[in-house]
């Protein structure tokens, strides 16, 4: 049901996804270290987010009657010189997660594989709201500056951020 060269590309992007949530830990493990429980909170829920979206995918895959193949992950990016260059890491990085989720669909669409392009909308749908995510936070600590009182406000809105997986 699920073609050769899409079910290889969904293998690399789930790949990505595992690769996503390690990046999120380390950026998690960073802000501890910074003494910023809530900014390093809010990254664990997106490494939860992460894991859901592979899960999602190697079901599809699996549901399919693909393989999955698991590939070796990079190690991410350990420190950052700052929050906001922490999240401008993490809006670029969902960037290239937008640019490789269009790729699936675009393979998708031309291979006719319609059961996949339905599921890839999703992940096109998510990728909008991954990106206004970031983005809208990117835009708060700049204009936070070096205002020290503004990160800590920042922090504790962070904290608030809780995982609550999406219904099908």
């Amino acid at each position: 049901m699920i073609g050769q060269k899409l079910n290889d590309a969904i293998n690399e992007q789930m790949k990505w996804e595992m690769y996503s949530a390690n990046l999120y830990i380390a950026m998690s493990a960073w802000a501890e270290s910074e003494d910023l429980p809530g900014i390093a909170s809010w990254f664990r829920v997106q490494v939860e987010e992460e894991t859901f979206h592979f899960n999602k995918f190697f079901n599809f895959v699996a549901e399919a009657g693909g393989r999955v193949m698991m590939g070796a992950i990079e190690q991410p990016k350990n420190d950052y010189d700052s929050v906001l260059d922490s999240f401008k890491h993490s809006l670029a990085h969902e960037r290239e997660v937008t640019r490789r989720i269009n790729g699936l669909m675009d393979l998708a669409l031309s291979g006719s594989e319609h059961a996949a392009a339905i599921f890839l909308q999703w992940f096109v749908t998510e990728q909008v709201e991954e990106e206004s995510s970031f983005g809208a936070i990117v835009a708060k600590l700049e204009r936070i500056g070096d205002d020290g009182n503004g990160l800590l406000m920042l922090d504790d809105e962070l904290a608030a951020r809780v995982f609550t997986p999406p219904t099908a």
